[in-house]
């Protein structure tokens, strides 16, 4: 049979060969192909030999729990960051933007497959019957269904570099999707330390303000018995309102920070469990790596990586338009006058085209289009540049608050330690009447604020170590791999 048809010729090929023909004649093509535009090498960037704060006492860490944040060991902190990854709105944003570009990828690499679809049509007309002879009967039908196939043949790489450059995209997205899911987590762990930070706060000027009210009761009982005057008496009571005048701003604070808590983790606002206080909360240890490292972790390190490698491809895309275009078109099938002669041997019919298009002037455009993805690259380098640059600076920035806060919450402490001793020391000197009670309510006041400064900056201490978490890009030794196309 198949010597009977290339006796006959191309004219007696069965319609539904074809199809593989144009997919023959298309391999001849493709054969001696070629990819334009320059392959991508990851450039060469100067990385420091070390952090600017490093020291032995910073050690590579890795969670036992899998998570970075499970070295806080607080079972309420966990279930919010669970919390948060599964409900934040911009999280889901960015998880949508994901599956667009991976959709995307997958249109793109469709081109460099064949096209095949199906075309079904009836018609039935009448003619003026005073155009035609009266025996030409004036109705008509026609009936026809075709099987059709395109194919362009990438013969310049055009759909190759175009599938290079969506896949970057698309893993450029995956890691903006993982960048915003550890400045979520981050901030989620913040907001945590920062509640417990108020809670604090509000403890220590509570129990200030119930230390001052037995003083002022104490003082009333005496102004009755004449042992003191009026003006020691305003004193203290003045005392005591001014720190009962700050828990109704520490209060509001608590409220504002747990309502942006509930938002941050997708739920109403509403207020916030917490299973720990800054005595139970376990302080995390320093993460610390080379600097190398960083460039294989960070998410907007990689995400400018990717980036421009996307824009290296598309200067294939761009030169690629210098050479023509080889698409293939075929369609086979049946096409009758009457439905049930369609299928019969006569109706068959197909058509198959080849079809070469390419440019010989065009004022310039196509120069232009290359100089613009040429530009796009060098842009998109500098960033990648820029971004590793500031990656650095923001590690170094974050060690440094590490070790600056730790130093600033061991002077603090100290000095509450000695307003300790100098309230008991003042308040002996007072019942003894060696010092009025000024120096009782300067010592107080003094030892107040230092206590308020010394939760404070425990807070930073805790918010800085979190800060440097985030400045590796979470814990490096735990960094999940990006999602392969």
């Amino acid at each position: 049979m198949r010597r009977r048809w290339l006796s006959k010729g191309l004219s007696s090929v069965p319609p539904f060969a074809i199809p593989r023909t144009a997919f023959a004649i298309g391999l001849l093509f493709l054969a001696p192909g070629c990819v334009q535009g320059p392959n991508y090498s990851r450039p060469a960037i100067a990385v420091p030999s070390a952090y600017r704060f490093s020291e032995p006492a910073v050690r590579a860490t890795q969670s036992t729990t899998g998570n970075w944040w499970g070295e806080f060991a607080d079972k309420q902190l966990d279930d919010l960051v669970h919390e948060a990854v599964v409900n934040n709105r911009d999280l889901r944003v960015a998880t949508a933007r994901v599956d667009e570009f991976a959709a995307i990828l997958a249109g793109t690499k469709s081109q460099a497959f064949p096209q095949i679809g199906y075309d079904l049509s009836a018609n039935r007309t009448r003619a003026s019957e005073e155009k035609i002879p009266r025996f030409v009967d004036p109705l008509s039908s026609s009936f026809g269904a075709l099987l059709t196939a395109s194919w362009e043949i990438d013969l310049w790489g055009r759909i190759r570099r175009e599938t290079e450059a969506s896949r970057a995209n698309l893993l450029a997205t995956e890691e903006a999707r993982r960048g915003v899911g550890l400045t979520i987590i981050s901030s989620v762990i913040a907001g945590y330390v920062t509640l417990l930070d108020l809670d604090e706060r509000l403890r220590v000027a509570q129990a200030t303000v119930e230390g001052r009210g037995q003083w002022v009761e104490l003082f009333r009982a005496r102004l009755k018995h004449g042992y003191i005057s009026d003006f020691e008496m305003t004193q203290a009571q003045a005392e005591y309102e001014s720190t009962v005048a700050a828990i109704p701003g520490l209060k509001q604070a608590i409220v504002t920070q747990e309502d942006a808590l509930s938002v941050l983790v997708g739920r109403n606002a509403g207020p916030i469990e917490r299973s720990a206080s800054f005595s139970t909360l376990h302080l995390p240890a320093i993460p610390a790596g080379v600097p190398s490292e960083l460039l294989k972790q960070r998410p907007d390190i990689l995400q400018a990586e990717q980036q421009l490698i996307a824009s290296n491809a598309l200067i294939g895309v761009a030169r690629a338009l210098y050479f023509p275009r080889i698409s293939l078109t075929a369609a086979a099938g049946f096409a009758s006058s009457a439905l049930g002669r369609l299928f019969s041997g006569p109706a068959h019919t197909w058509s198959f085209t080849g079809d070469v298009a390419g440019p010989i002037y065009t004022g310039g455009g196509i120069k232009s289009a290359n100089r613009q993805a040429e530009a796009r690259r060098d842009q998109s380098l500098a960033a990648y540049e820029h971004v590793i640059q500031n990656a650095f600076r923001d590690v170094d920035d974050s060690l440094g608050d590490v070790r600056h806060t730790n130093e600033l919450e061991q002077s603090l402490d100290r000095r509450v330690q000695s307003l300790q001793e100098g309230v008991r020391l003042a308040s002996l000197r007072y019942e003894n009447g060696y010092s009025d009670y000024l120096e009782v309510l300067d010592t107080e006041r003094g030892l107040f604020n230092a206590q308020l400064s010394l939760t404070q900056a425990r807070g930073d201490r805790y918010r800085a170590i979190v800060g440097l978490y985030r400045a590796f890009g979470g814990d490096w030794l735990n960094a999940p791999a990006s999602a392969q196309p």
